[in-house]
């Protein structure tokens, strides 16, 4: 059997096409494992949700903008944070208007339900007897910092305790990984959409299982980037100029800056 596993496509349907172009000249996927971040951030969230739960036999699990979509909760800064700080004023108003543009229009068209019953994680056996555990940022979390290379092993060996499984799925930090801590396989195959550079293509994972074992096959999908800022100038996207920046390379994962 063949899962092709996606993670963060942020509403951006042109980079969702692409991946999906790219595994049907795979030869196709018997299963989908989606891991969160759906419709928040792109041009297109209604039609990413659209595809996606039309693909066959997928799985999702939620992320945390999925969630913040669902209880308008937002990240961060803070009201509170920016009464401390008025220099986080201008993000805190961003923000608001990007997760409530998003939210206006998955509520339009009726998904706001959908991914409401999203479940935190969903566990699963390989042919081969292999414990599976999908999630989004870390076992029990759809938030935080997530899992990444910054970490020590004691803090990654923190996250992966009690997780009762040998191989974790996650996304959250658009940072594609693979690594083992204490006999556990931790993958991540980077964001469809908003990955960070130096590799821009929309990034997912082929799962290769069979009885007899598996195998991990990480992919890269190129596509129109500059048609993605076109977009989201078209539908007049508040966040449109933040993005676009993403789009463009410009944007650095937080803990790789020492924040």
């Amino acid at each position: 059997m063949r899962i092709a596993i996606l993670s963060d496509i942020h509403g951006n349907t042109i980079a969702l096409d692409a991946v999906l172009d790219d595994i049907r000249r795979q030869g196709g996927a018997d299963a989908f494992w989606i891991l969160g971040d759906l419709a928040a951030i792109g041009p297109d969230p209604v039609g990413v949700l659209q595809r996606v739960s039309a693909l066959p036999e997928a799985r999702f699990v939620r992320g945390n903008c999925d969630r913040y979509l669902v209880t308008s909760e937002r990240p961060a800064p803070t009201l509170e944070d920016a009464q401390r700080d008025p220099a986080l004023l201008k993000p805190l108003v961003d923000v608001a208007r990007s997760f409530a543009w998003t939210q206006g229009a998955v509520a339009t068209a009726g998904w706001l339900p959908w991914l409401e019953a999203l479940p935190l994680d969903f566990r699963t056996v390989l042919p081969d007897g292999t414990r599976v555990l999908a999630v989004h940022a870390a076992p029990g979390l759809d938030d935080g910092w997530g899992i990444h290379p910054a970490l020590s092993q004691a803090e990654l060996a923190a996250h992966l305790s009690g997780c009762d499984a040998d191989l974790v799925l996650l996304g959250h930090t658009h940072w594609a990984l693979d690594m083992t801590v204490d006999g556990v396989r931790l993958v991540n195959p980077g964001s469809v959409s908003n990955p960070f550079p130096p590799d821009l293509r929309a990034g997912y994972t082929l799962l290769h299982a069979d009885s007899s074992g598996w195998r991990l096959e990480p992919r890269r999908a190129d596509y129109d980037h500059e048609a993605v800022i076109a977009e989201l100038e078209r539908v007049q996207h508040p966040a449109r100029r933040f993005i676009a920046r993403w789009l463009r390379g410009e944007m650095r994962p937080r803990w790789a800056l020492g924040e």
